[in-house]
């Protein structure tokens, strides 16, 4: 039997992926919010595409929000967005 790919939704384009094609976004239970690069860390996780286009999404249509259920400030995005290019260069 092939083995099951956990599928998650991206909060930006509402697509459903393979976990391994996708960003982490972590709230820990400090309330900061982070990239989770290693999609083990402990906290509340969403999900966005590994694309600048589908955070910008998810920035836009709050997604992050939602799944947080929480209001995040524009320089918590700001740090994101940088810790997210920084990502896609690697």
């Amino acid at each position: 039997m092939a083995k099951k790919i956990p599928l998650r939704q991206c909060v930006g384009c509402g697509e459903m992926k393979g976990k391994k094609d996708m960003v982490r976004v972590l709230r820990t239970a400090e309330g900061d919010i982070c990239l989770d690069a290693t999609g083990k860390k402990n906290g509340r996780g969403a999900y966005v595409c590994k694309s600048g286009a589908c955070f910008q999404l998810a920035r836009k249509n709050k997604g992050l929000e939602r799944s947080f259920k929480m209001s995040i400030p524009q320089e918590v995005y700001d740090a994101l967005e940088r810790e997210f290019e920084n990502l896609e260069a690697e």
